[in-house]
């Protein structure tokens, strides 16, 4: 048949995503401060969006009734107002002659002292600008100045440096090593890769390096764990044959295996029980001491606690939700002087964007509260009586329950955390996998196994350390059908040596 062109009308469905529906979506998987800081650069960016302060002001209020009624108490007494404003022929008991101070010392940002007519002028100098004749201005002083700062391992390696060290070429190669110093006190760089670099020699750079290693904290410097500890133990005068041979076999030092140690080292067991008894008292990161990281503390989303019915309790944890209104009054001012079109889409768009913001966080709070309430009816029991009773879960049942989309639901959970009686979790920690109970009960979760696991390697003797197969018959008899591979997958993610190793860990170095 010929082929001609030809006009034809459909119609289709198709879903969009809306640049409002894209933000929405990650407006809702933000963590606190990570919205904290959206808002913030939303209310500088909007001028139609402000912060609630009606908290704040609710608090300003309380204080300043609390100074009224703290004056009016001080009136009532007779004390008035302070002695100081009064003036000093006012001062109790006896006036200024009690101070033992000079007011124009003591007090140098409100009183001026007086010119000292009898100390002589230099030529040109007025009492204007003499040294001494007027008193410091408050703007002089900076409160910052007077607190002390957190120093960092390469600033205390570098004041050292300049004190060790009059060679400036010996300072140069000092500093290119120190700011290949990591926090943990470890150099980490090629030494002829820095020689190199630098254009040096590298019996220098390795002369520079050995100046370094003999700084406070000591042991920092040092290319491998092994060098750490003898730079330590050269410091106490340990380094002896001896010592160093068990450095040199720092691996069966971590695998517990005293009879070859013993053999390699020739000593007996009360020596090699005093040799490990030092090398555990070493410091095997001697840079974590300076300029350490302020960990940021976990901030609950939601919070739990027991109600006076038996029932559980579900809030939103105000403190993380911002706060912020759409001023209505500013826009209507705007929008009757605006003249020109793009006067009038710029208002228009801050205006949608001004009230898309304030209704999806609203939105999310209503969201987050929904699927940590369904979570808290889910994992009752774990509330209740402990994580052994940890339920399996997964965002399926979660959706279902509230009809939402597991998407929607992956996306609450992710970075929020909620505060219970037992502590607080990530909401993603309640959903766990299943096992299969091996009389054909409910099944178990792999958390609640992995607690059972856990208890059974604590509370296990030195004499009889159980096998993955003994911990596999034992979870048996409790009714959990589990597999010998996943005891030992999840003893490996619980950081757990095996059977072999334990036995080595618990049994006396002599």
């Amino acid at each position: 048949m010929p082929l001609s062109p030809k006009l034809e009308l459909r119609q289709s469905q198709s879903l969009v995503m809306t640049p409002q529906l894209m933000q929405a979506i990650k407006l809702l998987q933000l963590s606190n401060l990570d919205l904290v800081a959206y808002v913030d650069a939303e209310l500088e960016r909007n001028p139609l969006l402000e912060r609630d302060e009606a908290d704040n002001d609710r608090g300003d209020a309380a204080a300043a009734d609390d100074y009224e009624r703290a004056d009016s108490a001080a009136e009532k007494s007779g004390e008035g107002p302070e002695w100081m404003e009064a003036g000093l022929d006012a001062a109790p008991d006896g006036g200024i002659e009690k101070l033992d101070a000079d007011l124009g010392n003591v007090f140098q940002d409100d009183h001026q002292r007086a010119p000292d007519e009898t100390a002589p002028m230099l030529p040109g100098e007025t009492w204007s600008t003499a040294p001494n004749r007027q008193a410091i201005s408050s703007e002089d002083y900076n409160l910052e100045a007077f607190v002390a700062e957190d120093k960092s391992l390469a600033d205390h390696l570098t004041d050292q440096l300049g004190l060790a060290a009059t060679d400036p070429t010996i300072r140069l190669i000092g500093k290119a090593l120190i700011d290949d110093i990591d926090e943990a006190g470890y150099f980490r760089a090629d030494l002829g890769s820095v020689a190199e670099r630098l254009g040096a020699p590298a019996d220098l750079v390795e002369q520079t390096l050995r100046l370094i290693q003999t700084f406070e904290p000591v042991g920092v410097g040092a290319r491998d764990l092994a060098e750490c500890l003898a730079i330590q133990l050269r410091e106490r005068d340990r380094f002896d044959p001896a010592m160093a041979a068990l450095i040199a076999n720092l691996d069966l030092v971590a695998r517990r295996d005293h009879s070859a140690l013993k053999r390699i080292c020739a000593v007996d067991d009360e020596d090699l029980s005093a040799m490990l008894a030092e090398i555990r008292a070493l410091n095997p990161k001697p840079g974590n001491a300076y300029g350490a990281v302020v960990v940021q503390p976990v901030i609950p989303d939601v919070m739990v606690r027991p109600g006076p019915d038996g029932a559980w309790l579900v809030e939103l944890n105000s403190g993380t939700l911002p706060r912020v209104l759409v001023n209505q009054t500013y826009y209507a001012t705007v929008a009757k002087s605006r003249k020109k079109d793009a006067d009038k889409a710029y208002i228009a768009d801050c205006l949608q964007t001004a009230n898309w913001l304030v209704k999806s966080l609203d939105q999310r709070a209503r969201t987050i509260l929904k699927v940590a309430t369904e979570i808290v009816r889910q994992q009752d029991a774990f509330l209740a009586f402990g994580v052994q009773h940890l339920r399996p879960l997964n965002l399926k049942t979660v959706a279902e329950a509230i009809g939402m989309h597991e998407s929607t639901v992956s996306r609450v959970t992710s970075n929020k955390y909620m505060a219970t009686t037992r502590g607080i979790f990530e909401l993603k920690y309640f959903f766990t996998a299943s096992i299969a109970s091996a009389e054909g009960g409910d099944a178990y979760s792999a958390e609640a196994v992995r607690y059972r696991i856990r208890r059974l390697i604590d509370d296990e003797p030195a004499s009889d350390v159980l096998s993955d197969d003994t911990i596999v018959k034992i979870l048996r008899g409790s009714g959990i059908d589990i597999a010998r591979r996943t005891v030992a997958k999840y003893r490996e993610a619980m950081r757990i040596p095996s059977s072999v190793q334990r036995r080595r860990e618990k049994q006396p170095a002599y």
